[in-house]
């Protein structure tokens, strides 16, 4: 099958300085993508050259760099007190961020176009596994409904400006993701890198206990972002809504979105005890019941992304293997 993007394109990764974004960059290399001997560029602008939030500036940025391939991967993002603490933040900035380079990129005639969105975007009381067409079915999970409809309007304008104007705009939606570049804030992470820095930190210092939050009974997946990285070059090489072998919903129509993930969750009950183990922690584990526990479970169908032909290749176990000894370097 004829690959959907050349070795010669000159792709734009925006939020390459963040996990997501890093990974990206790192798979497009790898399959020899953005190396200047194959005449290919990836361009990786930092805040001080292009200011995403900044509508005039990006569209001068996109009119003076042409690229051809977009992958949107910016976002603000944060875990549950992060997206409790600060919703007016995480929904403007979104769709400021969303609106500003997927309009540019549309106007400046990219001939592909990925918005990667999350897993949060389906209803809280989806049923499992959450296939595509649960999207906008129901209600969203209270804690972090800003940041969901943020990612929602950003799938819906490119599928918009597909059906529309013909612009080439598809959306994956990740699982929850962790790996190399990711947030280990106290407060403000996720819920993997949240784990690894409790019990690293615990086992360094020779704490006694570990609390982790909620009561540890919700069950979640899991997905190294390296994997995501593989996934969507993989999507833009190969995947095209207007080919015949397209997933399509329940109505028999093109998909512009699919689900990335493992097709596996984890209660974050065993998961502590897992991250414990690979930490070589052994303190005890308490659990603080007044913290929220967000969506009791969260598992993605993956059929449709797998009838294409990719696959998830790092284990859990591996996956938080790598992940402790990046951490333990910083």
């Amino acid at each position: 099958m004829e690959k959907k993007i050349s070795l010669k394109d000159k792709f734009f990764v925006a939020g390459s300085t963040g996990m997501v974004g890093g990974a990206v960059c790192r798979s497009l290399k790898k399959k020899g993508y953005g190396l200047a001997e194959n005449g290919g560029e990836i361009l990786t602008p930092k805040r001080d050259e292009l200011d995403l939030l900044e509508s005039e500036q990006v569209k001068s940025w996109f009119k003076k760099n042409k690229p051809s391939v977009v992958v949107l991967a910016a976002a603000k993002v944060g875990g549950i007190y992060a997206n409790y603490s600060y919703p007016g933040d995480f929904i403007l900035e979104n769709i400021k961020i969303q609106t500003n380079i997927i309009e540019a990129a549309w106007k400046s005639d990219v001939k592909r176009f990925l918005f990667l969105g999350s897993s949060c975007i389906y209803p809280k009381n989806a049923p499992q596994p959450i296939i595509e067409d649960y999207l906008l079915k129901g209600e969203l999970e209270q804690t972090n409904e800003p940041y969901a409809l943020a990612k929602i309007a950003g799938i819906k304008l490119c599928e918009s400006l597909r059906r529309q104007y013909d612009f080439d705009a598809i959306s994956l939606m990740p699982t929850n993701l962790y790996g190399p570049g990711d947030n280990y804030h106290k407060k403000n992470s996720h819920v993997m890198a949240s784990l690894i820095k409790k019990f690293c930190d615990a086992k360094k210092y020779n704490d006694k206990k570990v609390i982790c939050w909620g009561t540890g009974k919700p069950m979640r997946e899991f997905l190294h972002v390296d994997d995501l990285g593989s996934a969507v070059v993989f999507c833009l090489e190969h995947w095209d809504p207007k080919e015949p072998n397209t997933p399509l919903d329940m109505q028999g129509n093109p998909l512009t979105h699919l689900n990335v993930g493992t097709g596996e969750d984890i209660s974050i009950q065993d998961l502590s005890k897992k991250i414990a183990i690979n930490s070589l922690y052994n303190g005890k584990i308490c659990w603080d019941k007044e913290m929220p526990d967000g969506t009791y479970k969260k598992l993605l169908d993956i059929t449709k992304i797998r009838s294409l032909g990719w696959e998830h290749k790092i284990s859990l176990e591996e996956g938080i293997k790598k992940t402790i000894i990046d951490y333990e370097k910083l």
